[in-house]
């Protein structure tokens, strides 16, 4: 049965649960040398990424706007839910909002209508530019770096990013327009409640997940930092 929070994990991150329970010990004990020259351009392109994040300053006053905006003026909604607010509150919350969505792979999903009113014009090719610490996606983005060097880095680290990435995907759809009450969401059996993020008291709750999210990121990133320097020394 389609999971509207967890799937994304395993249809957008395209990296098979096989393959996150092999595992690899990292270089040079899983002896991949081929490998290594092979995704050498891949491992710089992801150092320069992951310390330019690093290095700026992260914002916690998107809201988890992104999710929002990818449903403006729309016909019709990326999950087979149901708007929690309904499409013309939802449009309102979008047009009455500053949206500065810095991750191109949200901003992308704009609708046309939606894509005018951010404030910021991410492009995949100059993500490092844009990519800051305090964006849900970009710290769910480490799971998706350290499994596309995997098995040059070890599955500890996989491991570790995709727990990350778990806890950052509930929020980041408990903050979405979508009205989840009818799926039973939580280890417990209760349903996860909403972030309302059109409330002065739900933007404080998202900030205050932001700032945690991207505290228990930073060591990770410096680890996948680590790891590309020392796979680019080798």
């Amino acid at each position: 049965m389609a999971h509207p929070v967890h799937d994304f994990l395993f249809t957008y991150y395209s990296f098979s649960p096989a393959k996150l329970l092999d595992w690899q010990p990292g270089w040079p004990e899983s002896g991949r040398s081929e490998l290594l020259t092979k995704r050498r351009t891949a491992i710089v392109s992801t150092l320069d990424l992951l310390r330019a994040t690093a290095d700026r300053s992260p914002s916690f006053a998107c809201f988890g706007l992104h999710e929002w905006a990818m449903v403006h003026r729309a016909g019709e909604t990326r999950h087979p839910v149901p708007l929690r607010l309904g499409a013309a509150r939802t449009d309102e919350v979008v047009e009455t909002h500053r949206i500065t969505c810095s991750h191109f792979d949200a901003y992308r999903f704009f609708t046309p209508s939606a894509k005018p009113r951010n404030q910021l014009r991410p492009g995949a090719g100059d993500r490092s530019a844009y990519e800051q610490p305090g964006c849900l996606h970009a710290t769910m983005d480490l799971y998706k770096h350290a499994f596309r060097l995997w098995p040059l880095v070890g599955s500890g680290i996989v491991a570790d990013c995709f727990e990350l990435a778990w806890d950052v995907r509930v929020v980041d759809m408990r903050a979405a327009p979508y009205d989840l009450s009818g799926t039973t969401l939580d280890p417990t059996g209760e349903p996860w409640t909403p972030i309302r993020i059109e409330t002065p008291e739900g933007k404080q709750e998202y900030a205050a997940w932001q700032r945690e999210f991207a505290d228990r990121a930073a060591p990770l990133r410096l680890r996948l930092i680590e790891e590309c320097a020392r796979l680019l020394d080798t």
